[in-house]
């Protein structure tokens, strides 16, 4: 298992007090170390596996609530092997042909784990995603160095000025994915402590606390930690970005609700944060979707997220 010892990231590099992170309670901890350890199991069945086909048949037997992490993980671990000098550079086509589908969301954040770790001459070409889910290839590379550079990316709240992505017309909306991501990272980084994770948030500049707390709000939604009052704290710090959170949300219930993965904590969130079920909420998400290009200088990907925000904030969830 040679190939696995030398491509998986080492568990420790996991654990919260590794990373100087929040504990809130040994509960907390143990939730968001596993959530790490099962990211790294999906990682090291990509990378011993002879085929995605032979990954997906050892991610099935992950636990529902982590299961999507372990997807991620493989996705981290497939485009790190795609990019290997004769590495094929096809096991991510396959393995979105394959079960990866149902977690295409988390399949893209996990590309952009891998490029966080790849020198630059190796990224995936932009033209190789989705037009409208490439932001979130930028919105795992903005959760991986949050999580690993939280001094420069969350204390320091560094953000590229010349960030390295060429997006024809859109390179100006790179940033705001990147904090997206940054802002999933928060809820980690704070231990899921929702008052901590507000209160980090507040410290950006105002012009980056829209993409942080949509972030924020779909971490708590899609990993969970926090209790209803925890979640109704968060709920009122937000205050004008409250449909950006209900966004999030949103799209933590679809991503779980498309794989399958819908439990408790899912319903939970969703009912503080969008008053309604995980269903319904994915049902906005996906009837937000834009069904074909989008004309002007907003990628489509972010008119979406802007039409289920504007949607919470006409139900009143403002």
């Amino acid at each position: 298992m040679l190939r696995r010892r030398v491509l998986t990231p080492s568990v420790s590099a996991t654990k919260l007090e590794t990373r100087g992170f929040n504990e809130k309670t040994p509960a907390a901890r143990e939730l968001l170390e596993t959530i790490g350890e099962k990211f790294l199991t999906g990682y090291a069945h990509a990378a011993e596996a002879r085929s995605p086909a032979e990954a997906e048949e050892r991610l099935e037997t992950i636990p529902t609530r982590f299961r999507g992490f372990a997807y991620e993980g493989a996705a981290m671990g497939f485009a790190v092997l795609d990019a290997l000098p004769l590495g094929g550079g096809d096991r991510i086509a396959r393995f979105l042909a394959g079960r990866g589908d149902d977690h295409i969301y988390m399949v893209y954040v996990g590309i952009g784990w891998a490029m966080a770790r790849l020198p630059r001459f190796r990224w995936p070409e932009i033209s190789a995603f989705d037009p409208m889910l490439r932001w979130l290839v930028l919105d795992g590379y903005g959760f991986h160095q949050a999580y690993f550079r939280t001094g420069r990316y969350v204390h320091g709240q560094f953000l590229d000025p010349r960030f390295p992505w060429t997006a024809d017309r859109f390179q100006w909306y790179a940033n705001h994915a990147v904090d997206q991501g940054i802002g999933r990272a928060m809820w980690f980084v704070g231990g899921t402590d929702a008052d901590l994770v507000a209160t980090m948030i507040d410290r950006f500049p105002e012009s980056r606390r829209s993409d942080l707390y949509a972030g924020a709000g779909l971490a708590a939604t899609y990993a969970g930690g926090a209790d209803e009052q925890e979640l109704r704290t968060f709920w009122q710090r937000a205050g004008e970005y409250r449909p950006q959170v209900a966004q999030g949300c949103a799209f933590a219930a679809e991503a779980r609700q498309r794989a399958g993965l819908v439990v408790p904590h899912t319903l939970l969130a969703t009912r503080v944060f969008c008053d309604m079920t995980p269903e319904q909420a994915a049902r906005i998400s996906e009837k937000a979707r834009p069904d074909g290009p989008v004309q002007g200088d907003v990628p489509a990907y972010e008119v979406w997220r802007r039409r289920i925000a504007d949607e919470f904030a006409s139900l009143g969830r403002c």
